[in-house]
């Protein structure tokens, strides 16, 4: 089988017959990932429900998981959580990222600037993982935080990021969200047909509480290097800070002229 264009995309269980995929591990990790900041603590019984793995199949995965060091067993509570190991996987990559360590002091200004939270993000399947976040609007009660999710339609930053593909890859990603949330998509449609005008027309994508109606926000994607994945850079504010057409008129431009930087910083320009 020829190497996936889109990492993330696809569901283990159609690559049954491929010999080079390692079942055993897809089922590691989709236990891994059931876990989240709502939910830290699980047992076998929640995990087997979150992942459709049969229990005994959790129980072992559960067992090696926490002697290998990336679970953590509460004993009284019989539940697990995260452990260090997880922890000890990102950091490598977080180091690594060029993008990301050329982006701080800009985020840093453009929060100064704009009062808005600025974060700096990738894709991560159907969802947006923050790589970076500057965390100055205090009033917005969903403070991201690195490595903190959000959807992808729903959020300006995602709309973003798909947008910043190839039409090969967006349309990929599309198809994905139709199969993987059909609600969602249809629910979201609008905003992202929206948005695309949007996008074509000035540049960048405008979330009025898409995703959490007390929070607004605009993204613009980041132009990387070559076989790096796409990178978005969104400015947020809470509803009720949100003077008429502040983030369009005051936010957007000073955003726009952070990406170019970003991306002068990078010798993209």
């Amino acid at each position: 089988m020829t190497a996936l264009a889109l990492p993330g995309l696809v569901n283990p269980h159609d690559l049954s017959t491929d010999r080079q995929f390692s079942m055993n591990l897809a089922r590691g990790l989709d236990v891994l990932r059931a876990f989240s900041a709502a939910d830290p603590m699980l047992g076998n019984r929640e995990i087997s429900d979150r992942t459709g793995l049969p229990k005994p199949t959790v129980s072992r995965l559960t067992y090696t998981l926490t002697l290998l060091g990336y679970l953590s067993r509460d004993v009284a509570l019989q539940k697990y959580r995260l452990g260090t190991g997880v922890l000890s996987l990102g950091h490598p990559l977080l180091a690594s990222m060029s993008v990301r360590q050329a982006a701080r002091p800009l985020l840093e200004q453009l929060a100064l600037k704009t009062g808005c939270t600025v974060n700096l993000g990738m894709r991560d399947r159907a969802e947006v993982v923050y790589i970076d976040t500057v965390r100055v609007d205090a009033a917005n009660r969903h403070l991201p935080d690195i490595g903190s999710t959000r959807p992808l339609l729903p959020s300006a930053i995602g709309r973003a990021l798909i947008l910043a593909c190839a039409p090969a890859e967006r349309t990929a990603i599309l198809n994905h969200l139709k199969v993987h949330d059909k609600a969602l998509f249809d629910l979201h449609r609008q905003s992202w047909e929206a948005d695309q005008q949007l996008f074509a027309a000035e540049g960048y994508c405008y979330s009025r509480g898409d995703w959490q109606k007390d929070v607004y926000a605009v993204a613009v994607p980041v132009r990387v290097p070559p076989r790096e994945a796409p990178v978005a850079m969104n400015c947020t504010l809470a509803a009720y800070r949100m003077p008429k057409d502040k983030l369009v008129r005051d936010v957007v431009p000073h955003l726009m002229d952070t990406v170019r930087q970003l991306e002068a910083a990078q010798g993209l320009r």
